[in-house]
């Protein structure tokens, strides 16, 4: 007899995963490694310690370790809002008049409004933990930077935020949600730093971009006594520590015996996609089963879909590691569209690495397709999406609707990493009917893509 499937499955408490899983231990072609910018070399972990802190270099180079313990003291803060909900989408699929189940990993239910605070508290316990005094980091769209300045405010860190300035502008709220939680918050590039400086001399009229608050944030980090660099997304660490979310999704399917056919994830550096996906390709990569995973990303931004897998610099300022991953090139500024976290030139080493070598599709969806899916969602589901989770619902309504015409009922799976109450202003562009979609033309992208170093490796 068939399990009544509830419209959303809550593990138990004593349910929630104890380890985060490294899917590179699984992974038969590993990531490139991280070169040293001035060497262009393989980084040893000494050399990255003056910008991160010493456990998350460790957990940035290993990989080996399949699952990594979770600190009790990160478990304890997990619990005050996790296990997250795995949601049936009834409404939607009856909205579809498709066939097909839905279920949403609904990860906007914290203050924070997003998946962000899952790697936030982790990266500041280590921090913590090594005795100093603060971090710097650099926020899109203001998801990653209002998590890391709660997590410092838990601990009692100094949080520096450089935030690019298109969303600084557009997104005040989520601005001063950070300022509350105590963190100084300066809208990149600025005048504040020397690769700010250089910058706007050469663009005044930039609306900044996550290549140039990272570059920011870096510099920031590296001139001050005790302070470290933290992420909110592209890096291995971050990636190892967002797979709470996909490990929470299947132990939830296992629980009503639900087989997903379709994983889907929106794409911006890494850490949506990663999180949700990492557990499920772990399968696929140990021969246990077979799913048709996708990763969406804005057609204004389009890394995986229109870009080249190559070393490249993760900064516009060119002052970090090089990485080897889809990349439109560390010179690229992305149009200023609504979904500021996925505004990002490059992406993830391990999920370039596993595109690279087919183990998931990409596609590129347009803002206005992408805010057209989001408002039939918040309508039906009750709630509203933000920007960059909402390229994720876009395609799962295109895979539902497949399915209305097939008359197939296969099971999807998707990613809703957070909430749109911040960004208020880019559905009233949409409901105005202002909102237009500004997609870069192959001159553009040949452009940034001729600037890519020459490494020879």
């Amino acid at each position: 007899m068939e399990k009544k499937i509830p419209y959303k499955i809550y593990l138990e408490e004593s349910e929630i995963p104890t380890q985060w899983y490294n899917v590179r231990a699984d992974m038969k072609n590993k990531p490139a490694p991280l070169l040293n910018p001035g060497t262009l070399q393989p980084l040893k972990a000494e050399e990255l310690e003056p910008i991160f802190c010493k456990e998350l270099v460790r957990q940035e180079l290993d990989d080996d370790t399949r699952y990594v313990d979770i600190p009790d003291e990160v478990l304890r803060f997990y619990k005050m809002y996790r296990p997250s909900p795995l949601v049936r989408a009834y409404f939607l699929e009856k909205a579809l008049g498709t066939p097909a189940k839905i279920y949403y990993k609904f990860e906007g239910n914290n203050t924070s409004g997003s998946h962000k605070l899952n790697s936030a508290i982790a990266q500041a316990y280590y921090a913590k933990k090594q005795g100093l005094k603060g971090v710097t980091t650099e926020t899109g769209a203001g998801q990653w930077g209002t998590a890391l300045s709660m997590a410092c405010s838990y601990f009692g860190l100094d949080c520096q935020v450089y935030m690019v300035k298109c969303s600084y502008e557009q997104k005040p709220f989520r601005r001063e949600v950070m300022r509350t939680y105590g963190a100084k918050v300066t809208p990149s590039p600025s005048n504040t730093t020397n690769v700010g400086r250089k910058i706007l001399e050469e663009f005044p009229e930039t609306t900044g971009s996550l290549g140039c608050a990272i570059s920011e944030a870096v510099e920031a980090a590296v001139s001050q006594e005790g302070y470290r660099y933290e992420l909110g997304s592209v890096l291995n660490q971050v990636l190892l520590h967002q797979t709470i979310i996909g490990l929470e999704a299947q132990a939830a399917l296992r629980k009503y015996d639900i087989k997903p056919d379709i994983i889907i994830g929106c794409a911006g550096g890494g850490s949506n996609l990663g999180g949700l996906a990492s557990p499920f390709i772990g399968e696929i990569l140990r021969g246990e089963a077979d799913y048709k995973v996708i990763a969406v990303e804005p057609a204004s931004c389009p890394s995986f879909t229109r870009g080249k897998f190559a070393y490249d610099f993760c900064d516009t300022g060119m002052i970090c590691p090089l990485a080897k991953m889809y990349t439109l090139g560390s010179q690229f500024i992305p149009s200023a569209n609504h979904a500021g976290g996925l505004r990002f030139h490059g992406m993830s080493t391990i999920m370039s690495q596993l595109y690279h070598d087919g183990y998931f599709e990409a596609r590129a969806v347009e803002q206005t397709s992408v805010f057209e899916a989001a408002t039939l969602f918040a309508r039906v589901e009750g709630t509203l999406p933000a920007p960059e989770s909402s390229h994720a619902i876009r395609v799962a309504i295109d895979e539902a609707l497949k399915c209305k015409e097939t008359g197939e009922e296969k099971t999807i799976v998707f990613g809703l990493t957070g909430t749109g109450y911040f960004d208020l202003k880019a559905y009233a562009q949409y409901n105005d009917g202002t909102m237009t979609d500004v997609i870069p033309t192959d001159e553009d992208l040949a452009k940034s893509l001729a600037q890519l170093p020459k490494v020879d490796l």
